[in-house]
């Protein structure tokens, strides 16, 4: 076989080979035209891609074919973002440094918070360090256990299946089992230095959830804050965990009432001789007058009680919090749908 001859085979082979490669990049591409009144958000839950990661990744994909930045075409093909790939027994995983090396990775393990959104704040923080309780010589900074616990109830949420934003944020801590947690002044909001000034504070974290809000309200059915605490009141004092909620927003009071009912249960179930005495109220406080989505503000408890310490110092009762307060969401999501 002559020189010629090999060289028209070979640009034969070559071109077939284009050939099949762009057949199956395009057989692998899926794409779907809207239906009349579907936003982009409801577009993508229609094709089994819920959530802020698929959102920005559809907008990238398909920037030229948008009407304005983010408005849909009837009669236009749009391309899909490619589905997650399926890890282990085929349920995604997130990562998320914050959450520490050791629990990182985050498998999604149901959908029961699909479509939902929360903002998770944790108290003080940066240079305010909260209410100091102590044990013997060691004191108990309240920013450090209430971030603890909305670490692990952060954790608990993305793994239901909803999308996350914990506002204030320690790029060290991450969640710890330790019984006494040491005291740092780098949380930040958001990466955001916190200011001293108590308003200045407020009014930062408000405005960061706000921000987050006027967007993730077109792409989530049921957004909540949440803002966690730990009270300080005289040593003798014993407190269960107590809820406030907006004078103004009746899906805040509903939260705050669902909450209490599952710890009531929780306690019924664990503590049968012991009952619950943790209250729902109305108040004026600033985070909940000044965040958009309706929210729930948390004390945990008493950080000078003796009592009360053990549920915040023992780690599995720190566990034991993030996971009732992630059931009082699901239940509290079921009763918005």
């Amino acid at each position: 076989m002559n020189n010629w001859n090999m060289k028209r085979i070979f640009c034969l082979l070559t071109i077939l080979f284009c050939t099949l490669f762009a057949f199956n990049a395009s057989a692998q591409e899926e794409r779907d035209s809207p239906r009349r009144g579907e936003g982009i958000s409801v577009f993508l839950e229609r094709n089994k891609r819920p959530g802020r990661a698929y959102y920005k990744e559809f907008l990238e994909l398909n920037k030229k074919l948008l009407k304005g930045k983010e408005e849909l075409r009837l009669g236009v093909k749009y391309v899909l973002p490619p589905l997650s790939k399926p890890v282990g027994n085929g349920k995604k995983t997130i990562n998320e440094p914050l959450f520490g090396k050791a629990l990182a990775s985050v498998k999604v393990t149901s959908n029961r918070l699909q479509g939902a959104c929360f903002y998770v704040v944790s108290g003080h923080g940066g240079p305010d360090p909260g209410a100091i309780g102590r044990i013997g010589k060691i004191e108990l900074h309240e920013d450090e256990y209430a971030y603890d616990v909305a670490l692990r109830l952060a954790r608990n949420l993305m793994q239901e299946g909803a999308e996350v934003r914990i506002i204030i944020q320690d790029a060290k801590d991450g969640i710890r089992d330790d019984k006494y947690l040491s005291n740092s002044k780098r949380e930040t909001c958001m990466g955001a230095p916190i200011p001293l000034n108590q308003v200045a504070r407020l009014r930062q974290r408000c405005a960061k959830i706000n921000e987050f809000y006027k967007k993730d309200r077109k792409n989530y059915k049921y957004c909540r804050a949440i803002f966690l605490h730990v009270d300080s009141r005289s040593k003798s004092h014993q407190t269960d965990v107590f809820f406030y909620h907006s004078k103004s927003k009746p899906d805040s009071k509903r939260l705050a009432k669902t909450m209490k009912k599952t710890f009531e249960s929780k306690y019924d179930k664990h503590q049968p001789n012991r009952g619950f005495t943790g209250t729902v109220s109305a108040r004026n406080l600033y985070v909940l007058a000044n965040t958009s989505p309706a929210s729930v503000f948390v004390e945990l408890g008493n950080i000078q009680n003796t009592f009360d310490q053990r549920r915040f110092v023992i780690s599995s009762n720190r566990q034991a919090l993030a996971k009732w307060m992630m059931e009082g969401f699901i239940t509290d999501y079921k009763k918005a749908k």
